[in-house]
């Protein structure tokens, strides 16, 4: 759940690249990729109000376009909004101009909702490139990994993915991978947020510092 990639990563100064928050501390970060989805968003949205848990989600500019009433709730709910590009496709092969449109063109889309010029930037699948890790740089801005990553992007029985949860849960400071377009993030979390809650474990959505 904490791949060598992310730790490799986390040499990196947290002014550029964030893999996780203060270690020192019991709060954890939920963060949910590749929504909003109309389907498998709102039943989340209801299971972190009854909890009183905030979290941020990085959304796919794309997506942002076909379903802004559904962004307005999140928003409106005290989620943080972070940007996963426009398209959703691997910055790998892109030229920087393309990067550049995927990142800013989702930032304008959100602006319309938080009122921020700037979001805390996840890109797709992981993938940047030292030309916009220097275009950040230069801005003073930096991209948000994670620490914990929940697996519940693979194709496995939700009692797989909770006992995985149960037996390594986050720890102080984790930035925790999970993704609102399936249903398996709301199950797990159905779950294991509770008993999480009770065993002092604390959620909120990242610091307003981080854009």
């Amino acid at each position: 759940m904490r791949p060598r990639k992310q730790q490799l990563l986390g040499l990196l100064p947290d002014s550029l690249v964030l893999t996780h928050g203060q270690r020192d501390g019991s709060m954890r970060y939920l963060t949910f990729d590749d929504g909003p989805d109309p389907v498998h968003t709102p039943p989340l949205l209801d299971l972190l109000a009854r909890h009183g848990v905030r979290a941020t989600f990085f959304l796919v500019g794309e997506k942002i376009e076909q379903h802004s009433t559904l962004v307005k709730r999140i928003a409106d709910e005290g989620h943080r909004l972070g940007n996963h590009s426009y398209s959703h496709w691997s910055f790998k092969n892109m030229t920087t101009a393309k990067k550049l449109f995927e990142i800013d063109n989702t930032d304008r889309l959100l602006s319309a909702f938080d009122g921020r010029a700037h979001h805390p930037m996840r890109p797709p699948h992981g993938y940047v490139g030292a030309d916009i890790l220097w275009h950040f740089a230069r801005r003073k801005r930096s991209f948000v990994y994670w620490s914990y990553d929940s697996l519940d992007y693979q194709d496995r029985p939700d009692a797989c993915l909770i006992d995985g949860l149960r037996c390594n849960p986050p720890r102080g400071g984790d930035i925790v991978l999970m993704h609102d377009d399936t249903d398996r993030a709301r199950a797990a979390l159905s779950v294991m947020l509770p008993e999480w809650l009770i065993d002092g474990h604390l959620f909120d959505a990242l610091p307003e510092n981080v854009r």
